[in-house]
């Protein structure tokens, strides 16, 4: 029911995911990030606590593979899950238990590994991070490349519904974190025009919370 890429900028240490699904609110559910630690799809029958414990194993010092082996042994249904993870110094680990729904595929690339159930195709996930690593621009824009690449190559089998891009940075809150919790037609490219749009305000609003005296101006009525 999704698919999804997670991924590093080893330049910045932004760590950020893409995703999307034939299900509502994907992004409320499946994306996990902790800035400085590392970034988590927790997919296919979702629990959305496997995000947080991986995060808290890595936080605590274990690499991906171990804190993912170790979440899911507190897990009596990880036979349902599917979930990727990468860290940020780029390593990655990832696991589909037996009772992951249709085609699912997994594949890693340079800072980025891609994950997805119900697929039209196993290669959607090998175009994914195909994308995202020859993909220009800044680190969210290659996230949504990523995703776009997912569904050109087939996506799910049916149609999605929903789609989000989740980015953190050097801060306790994300920079980014957009979503389109349903859209009858093509959630992906209204999460893409949600970031052109958001793209050249990013800035301010980083500025507005770390030093509101060097803020620009909001631009609304009341608040020359």
């Amino acid at each position: 029911m999704t698919f999804s890429v997670a991924a590093r900028c080893p330049d910045s240490g932004q760590l950020g995911i893409a995703i999307s699904s034939s299900s509502i609110a994907v992004g409320a559910r499946c994306p996990w990030l902790l800035a400085g630690v590392g970034a988590v799809s927790s997919q296919n029958i979702t629990l959305p606590v496997l995000g947080q414990r991986v995060l808290g194993h890595l936080e605590d010092g274990l690499a991906p593979e171990q804190a993912l082996r170790k979440a899911l042994a507190e897990d009596a249904f990880s036979q349902y899950r599917q979930v990727t993870v990468i860290d940020i110094a780029g390593r990655t680990a990832h696991f589909s238990g037996d009772r992951t729904l249709g085609t699912f595929s997994v594949a890693e690339g340079q800072d980025c590994i891609a994950g997805g159930n119900m697929l039209a195709s196993p290669a959607v996930t090998a175009a994914m991070t195909t994308a995202f690593t020859e993909v220009k621009g800044a680190f969210t824009t290659r996230l949504i490349a990523a995703l776009r690449a997912g569904l050109t190559a087939g996506g799910e089998a049916g149609p999605v519904h929903s789609a989000a891009v989740n980015v953190v940075d050097n801060y306790a809150w994300p920079v980014v974190d957009l979503r389109v919790d349903w859209c009858d037609t093509d959630p992906v490219a209204a999460l893409e025009s949600l970031w052109q749009a958001y793209e050249p305000q990013m800035a301010a609003y980083i500025t507005r919370a770390l030093d509101p005296r060097r803020a620009p101006g909001y631009g609304v009525p009341g608040s020359e």
